[in-house]
């Protein structure tokens, strides 16, 4: 039986969880380091230069992590060069499973007509000088080493949601990007690039709604044999022969093989935030873009969980969150993989509500402002796949240099909430933030 799955590990490791959430949060230190917080050192401030790309050039990226999600991408991007949407190409891809690897160049070769270049250190990939960007597609514990070490070698980079597993890696990385402002850096999190948020931001921006006092999201699905468990286990998977257990691990390990950890690590707490930084993080990111800068960071985060249905993840299945920003608002967000209802997307103004259920956006005024206010909907275009849209938007300012709107500063308010919630889900406390130090403490 490994570490993960056996009752009496799973106590242990929670333990030991709870115990270094207690001891970092008596230092007055929790999630991030006294340099990180205020300005380290330990971050290089310099790097190679990027690699140049003339009009006309295809981009020329790697990809680092070719699992499910590594592969999707692989897919879509060689689609957008054999459809005429964008001139790009794979040159490299990296893993350290080989059959992961196989798969990726298969997709490669078979859009694009030649194969990629194969590594399994990334560091070998980063080297190359003939690459403009990177797309990094790792478990989440990989997410700002593999991001950090990108832009410190002169690269672009798209970077998977969540943007990193915990916060004081993603105080980390905000400052690399931040000390590398030449560098394009967008975190993939779906559903940025739906009109009917853009539209939402320039409503309360123009005053419509009045003070945007609450909103609501969620993201809810279900499944009878438990979530992620459709992630196929090969057999044929044998660590230090075709595949390197202990670099996947990274400073995780060492511990005991298990496929189901390296298949399916969604469901364990060690390697993912679960429901919150996969699932939620979606919601939650277009949502926070629509409030806009009012709101400012979070400032308080509570969040209760359970196992109620899946009782094999050690992950929560249900999940409740309750987040307050300085600009006095206060985000409700429910996530489930035990029941697919979840609650209704919408922003509440002092003065009228928007709806952002469907493609589009409507405000309605509060009844006391019906008299002074003019509902509005705005009927938004089908854009399609917005996921392919949010990958050309990356490749777009790849070009054109341009800094996306799903960048590392939405990135880390995000994250804020995504560790804050999984603490205190773990410990049943609440957490504070405060922006001026960029320290959370526990309440």
């Amino acid at each position: 039986m490994s570490q993960i799955e056996g009752s009496e590990q799973i106590g242990q490791s929670r333990r030991a969880f709870l115990a270094e959430t207690a001891r970092v949060a008596g230092a007055g230190a929790v999630l991030a380091s006294v340099g990180l917080a205020t300005g380290s050192t330990r971050v290089p401030r310099s790097s190679k230069s990027g690699v140049s790309l003339s009009k006309g050039e295809p981009i020329r990226m790697g990809v680092i992590g070719c699992g499910g999600m590594g592969r999707g991408h692989c897919g879509a991007i060689t689609n957008f060069a054999k459809q005429g949407r964008e001139d790009v190409q794979i040159v490299a891809v990296c893993d350290v499973c080989d059959s992961h690897l196989k798969q990726a160049v298969d997709i490669v070769a078979g859009n694009q007509g030649t194969p990629p270049d194969t590594y399994r250190e990334h560091e070998a990939l980063l080297d190359r000088d003939d690459i403009h960007g990177v797309l990094i597609a790792t478990p989440e514990h990989w997410h700002s080493q593999h991001a950090i070490d990108a832009i410190l070698a002169g690269k672009d980079v798209y970077c998977e949601k969540p943007m990193t597993l915990r916060l004081h890696q993603a105080m980390e990385l905000r400052e690399v990007v931040r000390a590398h402002p030449d560098r394009i850096f967008q975190v993939g999190t779906q559903m940025m690039q739906l009109p009917k948020y853009k539209e939402a931001r320039k409503m309360i921006a123009d005053g419509m709604i009045g003070k945007p006092v609450w909103s609501q999201t969620s993201y809810c699905r279900n499944s009878k044999d438990g979530e992620w468990n459709y992630y196929r286990i090969d057999p044929n998977w044998k660590p230090g022969v075709n595949l390197d257990w202990d670099r996947w691990l990274g400073y995780l390990g060492p511990r005991e093989w298990d496929p189901k950890v390296f298949a399916r690590w969604r469901r364990y707490k060690d390697f993912s935030t679960g429901i919150i930084g996969d699932l939620l993080v979606h919601q939650m990111t277009p949502l926070l873009m629509a409030l806009g800068d009012s709101v400012g960071w979070p400032t308080r985060v509570i969040a209760s969980g359970g196992h109620y249905i899946d009782k094999d993840m050690e992950n929560h299945d249900q999940v409740n969150l309750t987040i307050e920003f300085e600009g006095e608002h206060t985000m409700v967000v429910a996530g489930s993989t035990a029941n697919e209802v979840g609650l209704e997307n919408m922003i509440r103004g002092h003065m009228g509500n928007i709806y952002l259920n469907s493609r589009h956006c409507e405000m309605r005024p509060e009844r006391i402002f019906a008299d002074e206010v003019d509902p509005e909907t705005v009927e938004c275009p089908d854009i399609g796949n917005d996921q392919d849209v949010h990958r050309l938007a990356w490749l777009r300012s790849i070009r054109t240099r341009e800094q996306p709107m799903s960048n590392v500063e939405i990135g880390t308010k995000i994250m804020v909430i995504v560790d804050l919630a999984t603490r205190s889900m773990w410990d049943g406390h609440a957490y504070a933030f405060d922006s001026a130090t960029m320290k959370a403490t526990r309440i």
